[in-house]
């Protein structure tokens, strides 16, 4: 991941805490911060499949955060100091979590669209729709995954030995 030529040239980037099931994203936050480049992280609304991709001020920022009911770190919801991208300067890059992945960039996530609804308000932000890595174990690599027509695909899925 810290070697792509699209994380390499990405300001802005948006990564998912991971969960206990999901490729560990702790090593690729510091990295964010160590290069100087700028970190956002999801914030869900329970209830709805509206999310927000809020700033970290920093990796040890992670410790000042809310555990969710679903047990995912992510800023309060009234915490509103923290940047969000889409009013700022958008997104370069998102590395994307997922359940399963099939070869064509289809994604199957968790089942309420928070990713595909973002990426649709990223669509219509002046800076446009940020190139899109999922981050897999081999293990999700399916042959094909189902998809409905909100589903958007992720641009690459990165997995061992891919």
């Amino acid at each position: 991941v810290i070697g792509h030529p699209k994380y390499q040239g990405s300001k802005r980037i948006a990564i998912f805490l991971s969960m206990p099931d999901e490729i560990q994203t702790e090593e690729i936050i510091k990295d964010i911060f160590k290069q100087g480049k700028e970190c956002f992280i999801p914030r869900y609304k329970p209830h709805c499949n509206h999310m927000d991709m809020l700033k970290l001020s920093s990796a040890e920022d992670i410790s000042s955060l809310s555990l969710t009911s679903w047990n995912i770190l992510q800023p309060s919801d009234d915490d509103s100091a923290r940047e969000e991208a889409l009013a700022g300067g958008g997104l370069d890059l998102i590395f994307m979590p997922g359940l399963g992945f099939d070869k064509k960039g289809n994604r199957l996530g968790r089942g309420k669209g928070y990713y595909d609804t973002y990426l649709e308000r990223c669509m219509k932000h002046p800076g446009g729709k940020p190139y899109t890595i999922a981050l897999a174990f081999r293990e999700q690599i399916c042959e094909s995954v189902p998809v409905t027509e909100n589903d958007v695909q992720v641009d690459e899925i990165l997995y061992e030995d891919c």
